[in-house]
């Protein structure tokens, strides 16, 4: 039997757990952010909201996991105490997509996209697989047991 963690919006769990599986939901503009080292058999998995924590400090002191920059330096730390490395670790990311709600012309699915291409750049880790773009919101799966990485939208589902 599977465990669901729930990672919420602005939120960020990791686990050993093989049972465990990271679960999301509603990544509209946000984007999800799925890791996994396979060697150390720990995952991770961020949903942020927004692409720099430079648009509102403040906010991002409280809720470091709302911005892509803060809200990687938890996961990656938090990987990494429970024995993950850097260079092993896969990236799964997916979201971005324009939603016809909220502020138009903000483009804020892009910038987050880009905002996290840069950040793990800085980190070294490079995208293996993405669901991103659009316009239909995503729900996204981590299985701890091997990392495979599910994403459903309006009926279809596939693994990265």
């Amino acid at each position: 039997m599977k465990n669901r963690v729930v990672v919420d919006i602005s939120d960020a769990k990791v686990s050993n757990d093989p049972n465990a599986v990271l679960t999301t939901y509603s990544l509209g503009s946000c984007i999800g952010v799925a890791l996994f080292d396979p060697l150390a058999k720990v995952g991770g998995m961020l949903h942020y909201q927004l692409p720099a924590s430079t648009l509102d400090k403040p906010k991002a002191d409280r809720y470091p996991c709302m911005f892509a920059d803060t809200g990687m330096q938890c996961l990656v730390a938090s990987m990494a105490a429970l024995g993950a490395v850097t260079k092993r670790i896969h990236v799964k990311i997916a979201g971005g997509a324009t939603m016809n709600t909220g502020p138009k012309g903000f483009d804020i699915g892009k910038r987050n996209y880009l905002s996290i291409r840069k950040i793990l750049w800085q980190y070294g880790m490079f995208i293996d697989a993405e669901d991103v773009g659009g316009h239909s919101p995503r729900n996204m799966y981590l299985n701890l047991a091997d990392g495979a990485v599910t994403v459903r939208s309006i009926g279809l589902e596939k693994t990265l």
